[in-house]
């Protein structure tokens, strides 16, 4: 797994039952209704139960559940039987970004737990139908649930596909599959709108099964990694290629500005003669070149013996 994710064995610990887990994402999300929202009067976050519930009963909230399951490198608070997380490492899905997570009260909001799909969008496709017991459980479902960079989560807000999609490209077939796993489990529809944008996603990755575990798999964060290292290492060559080029244009023109400098010198020598190199006075038949004459110079005259080009 990539840093940051939990092992399978926890990923697969929570039930994904009648989500359409293992099924085609496409075939599944065919079986949801299409229905406009209903209105949102009436939605308070109390619908869905106390936030971060303890409804497993394992003596540890939600969140810190949440935060324990998807974080890496994790440490405890003292004292709370290794629940409340004090800090640790989380590979954001939504972003692809390595997020260093501590608990406070300015740092923690720096990595949130969120609804893959949102309450205030489950109420108004579905969910004011459902029972307070069945909302809370929904509220609370790991499988509804992921830690992820806590800016991601703000704009996002309570959007559905059709509004936002995760910047980290290589997670949403992933995103959209479990936001149409959690539709089936709860009876929650979508709109035209949203099972469009659905379906564009899903085009681009068309063997795209439901998720059957909660969590998030390594193979999206490796894909981020990837693409970030492959990015890296492209931006390393176009540079090193930039510094070749610009370290030989400096050599050329230094070539040119010594040969400037050295017709210069010739000609305030009195002499209007000159020769590039030995070749070029042998081919005008100047060669040897005594100290004295026209085209003499020191720089043909390898030896110093006063005879150029011999």
């Amino acid at each position: 797994m990539a840093a940051g994710m939990a092992a399978d064995p926890a990923l697969a610990a929570q039930p994904a039952d009648n989500t359409g887990a293992g099924q085609s994402a496409t075939v599944v999300l065919d079986t949801l209704q299409v229905k406009g929202r209903a209105p949102k009067t009436g939605y308070k976050r109390t619908q869905f139960g106390k936030a971060w519930a303890d409804v497993d009963h394992n003596g540890c909230d939600t969140r810190n559940d949440i935060l324990n399951r998807d974080l890496s490198g994790v440490k405890h608070k003292l004292g709370t039987h290794d629940c409340v997380v004090k800090s640790g490492t989380l590979q954001d899905p939504y972003t692809g970004k390595t997020i260093t997570f501590k608990r406070g009260q300015k740092t923690s909001t720096a990595v949130q737990i969120d609804h893959v799909v949102a309450l205030s969008d489950a109420w108004q496709k579905g969910a004011q139908k459902l029972s307070k017991t069945t909302r809370t459980e929904l509220a609370n479902d790991p499988y509804n649930l992921l830690a992820v960079q806590g800016r991601a989560n703000q704009q996002k807000s309570d959007g559905d596909a059709a509004t936002w999609l995760p910047s980290n490209k290589a997670f949403r077939c992933e995103y959209v599959a479990r936001q149409i796993g959690v539709k089936h489990k709860y009876s929650l529809w979508v709109t035209a709108a949203e099972k469009s944008a659905m379906e564009r996603v899903l085009a681009s990755c068309p063997a795209q099964t439901v998720p059957d575990y909660a969590g998030v798999r390594a193979t999206s964060a490796q894909q981020s990694q990837q693409n970030d290292t492959q990015t890296s290492e492209e931006q390393a060559q176009q540079q090193q290629a930039a510094e070749d080029a610009a370290a030989a244009a400096a050599q050329a023109q230094q070539q040119a500005q010594q040969q400037a400098q050295q017709q210069a010198q010739q000609q305030s020598s009195g002499s209007d003669v000159y020769y590039q190199n030995c070749t070029a006075a042998r081919e005008a038949g100047a060669a040897p070149i005594y100290q004295g004459q026209p085209g003499y110079r020191a720089a043909l005259d390898r030896d110093k013996d006063g005879v150029a080009c011999e």
